[in-house]
């Protein structure tokens, strides 16, 4: 990676963002500026919401503009309570935390950079009836190491019902350490439209993300005893610590088209004056819904290491050539939904909603050609053990239903089943759903939601079947089983949720400590207990969040025992106008042999060379909020060299970072 290639598109991104922030402080103040001989007209508040897959149900959602704890944004083992990952901002990461971790995706290489990268999931629609403009510019570290980050996002409405945005994300960060580097660039625009019979929601996605692989640094000792290996001096230049890799990177580009139609059949509502015999008004009320929802995927992987001596060192075979390693994998996909609901609510009967669907999804992976077998094998090449076609399609179909009852005080749930029948999820079960009531309890209303689910599913295939330079396996793997309960109490009166799972995994498909995927078909079984507590009296406030687990074979599922993150911070106002935040916040966990990592496939395996945690990480803050602007300083790792230890290692040989001031401001223009 050329730093200085990267870094030099950072100032045309903030041109970028100050232009859109520019323009939309204009219309802003041209739009809301006092107009002395007319009345003003009443606006309606603005809102977001999301919407489920594959349906395209709306769920209402915030507009994220609150100074409160804006300073974890930008430290990067605080995705989690409990983050396995290299170190840099913007870098890889697996959740360790059981039950907030997702399941190995069909595209196994994008799985630890979801953190940073736009999704379906993460993709808010909004109502703003005036432009919004939400921009925010953060930054620290030094020239050596800075990270950065630029959000740009834009939405504003044609009509009550149409509206169109934009929006930008720009990661650049060197890291604390040598040859870490990542630059993740995300843009995307979406719209949506919101009537009374017809409904739609689309958005085009594009990342491109590039990192740097150290594949760690060469000895520990630099950060846990430096004078071991310095002879004698305990002070270390982190950006003079060798490291395995010097001249290897990763780059993963997608693309992404989604869409959901919705056309509703139904009836007008009339609301009458009884006195005057007039029609006041009217609602639309939906009794039929028939939908169209379609999702385009293009997904890339690339790893290339120029240098070939270490190529040769550091992975355990080389299949492909001795030059160094320059490889792809590409996964495309088209997905299609046509699904029938009944409403709820369309009339008194109608208790619940109901909707039957059919899931045509069309895929095909490209892999690194295999130019080698049959042939005579050069000095020092190892033989590939096994023939993987170099592409591969699949038609894959699956049907199902989903029962929902959003609406009402006592009771509410969804369901949701799907079955496969056609092609590699021929036989496939994915059955799970929530319920919930709600209770008074003195004067508090109180929570009770209940979860779970029963999986039946094929691995993906790129577990399957797989080739590279470096790695190649040809699995024939039986469906994974996994059976989930649980349930959830929420007090808001005295801040308490309380959080219990359990859940048990057949024939569970993993990487193993070769880094290779490795099926165990005896039930490993994990509980999990979280509670988060949240106490204040007047300005003083002490949040916390503590995960118990345990797992019946930690050799298979490797996890910390304990897990907790406080935050204690005293939240106040200075002049009525300026809204303050003040704490320390730390996290820890115990000690347990965590993932290592991988750098020419970007997954986390399983090892057993040495166990990390049972160290604290703590920074000091303070958040400001001035009207429409807020802003943070910051201090991360804080108590670096003080109490803690040094022994600060996420995962095996990459350190996480030390101590460094940082700072962000934000501008929200919303109504």
């Amino acid at each position: 990676m050329r730093k200085n290639r990267i870094h030099r598109r950072l100032p045309a991104l903030l041109t970028v963002a100050l232009v859109a922030l520019s323009l939309s402080v204009g219309v802003s103040a041209q739009e809301s500026s006092p107009q002395p001989k007319q009345k003003q007209p009443v606006i309606a508040p603005s809102r977001a919401w999301t919407i489920s897959d594959p349906l395209g149900l709306r769920t209402p959602a915030t507009i994220d503009t609150s100074y409160v704890n804006y300073h974890a944004r930008m430290v990067p083992w605080l995705p989690s309570i409990a983050w396995a990952t290299t170190g840099n901002y913007g870098a890889v990461g697996e959740n360790e935390i059981f039950m907030d971790r997702k399941p190995v995706s069909e595209f196994f290489f994008v799985d630890a950079i979801t953190a940073w990268t736009p999704s379906l999931a993460t993709q808010h629609f909004y109502n703003t009836r005036i432009p919004m403009t939400l921009a925010s510019y953060t930054t620290g570290g030094n020239k050596y190491s800075n990270q950065d980050r630029t959000q740009v996002l834009f939405s504003g409405n044609a009509t009550p019902q149409l509206q169109f945005g934009a929006a930008m994300d720009y990661i650049y960060s060197k890291g604390s350490y040598e040859n870490q580097a990542d630059k993740d660039f995300a843009w995307k625009l979406f719209t949506s439209y919101v009537g009374d019979r017809y409904e739609m929601h689309a958005f085009f996605n594009n990342y491109n993300y590039l990192t740097k692989e150290n594949g760690g640094i060469t000895d520990d000792r630099y950060i846990t005893n430096p004078a071991a290996v310095q002879g004698g001096q305990t002070s270390v230049d982190n950006k003079s610590i060798p490291t395995r890799l010097t001249d290897a990177h990763s780059k993963i580009t997608n693309t992404e088209l989604f869409m959901n139609h919705r056309y509703n059949v139904g009836h007008y509502r009339y609301e009458r004056d009884s006195v005057a015999d007039t029609i006041t008004g009217k609602t639309y009320i939906p009794v039929t819904s028939f939908i169209w929802t379609m999702n385009f995927k293009k997904l890339k992987h690339r790893f290339i290491n120029d240098n070939s001596t270490q190529d040769k060192e550091f992975f355990g075979k080389t299949y492909l050539g001795l030059n160094g390693t320059d490889e792809f994998t590409t996964m495309t996909s088209l997905r299609n939904t046509l699904g029938v609901s009944l409403l709820e609510g369309f009339n008194k009967y109608a208790k619940f909603g109901f909707a039957v669907f059919a899931t045509h999804e069309w895929r095909r992976y490209v892999q690194v050609e295999d130019t080698v077998s049959g042939k005579t094998l050069p000095e020092g090449l190892d033989a590939l053990p096994v023939s993987v076609p170099g592409s591969k399609s699949q038609n894959l179909l699956w049907i199902g239903g989903e029962l929902t009852k959003h609406h009402g005080s006592l009771l509410t749930y969804d369901v949701q089943a799907r079955f496969g029948i056609v092609g590699d999820v021929a036989g496939d079960i994915d059955v799970g759903g929530n319920i919930a009531t709600r209770f008074k309890l003195g004067r508090d209303s109180v929570t009770i939601r209940g979860f779970g689910y029963f999986k039946n599913l094929a691995a993906p295939y790129l577990l399957k079947q797989y080739v590279s330079n470096h790695y190649a396996w040809d699995n024939d793997f039986s469906k994974e089983q996994r059976f989930r309960v649980g349930g959830e109490l929420v007090i808001p009166h005295s801040g308490t949720t309380i959080n219990v799972a359990y859940e048990t995994l057949k024939n569970h498909v993993y990487f193993n400590t070769e880094a290779v995927p490795e099926q165990h078909s005896p039930a490993v079984h994990i509980l999990s207990v979280t509670l988060d507590q949240r106490l204040h009296w007047r300005a003083l406030h002490f949040d916390n969040k503590l995960a118990y687990q345990t797992t019946s074979n930690d050799k298979v599922i490797a996890l910390p025992a304990f897990s907790l993150y406080s935050n204690l911070y005293a939240q106040f106002r200075i002049a009525r106008v300026l809204h303050v935040q003040i704490g320390l916040d730390c996290n820890y966990y115990t000690s347990y042999y965590a993932p290592g990592y991988n750098p020419a496939t970007m997954a986390f395996h399983n090892q057993r060379e040495m166990k990390c945690g049972n160290f604290a990480m703590a920074n000091v803050y303070a958040n400001f909020r001035l009207k429409q602007a807020s802003f943070f300083v910051s201090y991360t790792h804080v108590n670096k060299g003080i109490v803690g230890g040094n022994n600060y290692f996420a995962i095996p040989h990459y350190p996480l970072n030390p101590g460094r001031f940082q700072f962000g401001v934000s501008v929200n223009f919303i109504n």
